[in-house]
């Protein structure tokens, strides 16, 4: 019986277009096929929030930074806990080693760029769900 890692990376072969595992690496060639592939089967709007908290959040996550300064820093950065919107596949863009998302948050309609590692799909039942998902899963796993 085939584990959700066979899964995953069955469906990553696929995508990259390869036959064994061990060229599935995070390379310039493979991201540029990912982004791709994402740019053509991603539903947009595509509803995102933070996988987990961002970098700069880990300190009020965590319980030793002042609540009221974490409320404040939110209205100008991006938290895990915002609804973000991103609009289409021009949004999507390769840099420095990863795929970058330009988005909407929401609640104020504020832009970020953010890495699409950091971001999952919103809704359960979002046909972006495991897109987006794999894509975390491969950029931190096959580095």
């Amino acid at each position: 019986m085939a584990t959700r890692y066979d899964r995953i990376e069955q469906r990553l072969l696929a995508i990259l277009g390869k036959q064994d595992a061990d060229d599935l690496f995070r390379g310039a060639a493979n991201l540029k096929r990912y982004l791709k592939y994402l740019k053509e089967n991603l539903a947009f709007p595509c509803l995102l929030t933070g996988m987990e908290d961002f970098p700069w959040e880990e300190r009020y996550v965590f319980g030793y930074g002042d609540k009221r300064e974490y409320e404040e820093l939110k209205k100008t950065n991006p938290s895990y806990t915002d609804t973000f919107s991103l609009h289409g596949s021009e949004n999507l863009a390769l840099e420095a080693g990863r795929i970058y998302t330009t988005v909407e948050r929401v609640s104020d309609k504020k832009w970020f760029v953010l890495p699409l590692e950091d971001l999952e799909a919103k809704g359960r039942k979002s046909p972006n769900r495991q897109l987006v998902e794999d894509y975390a899963s491969w950029f931190v796993n096959y580095q």
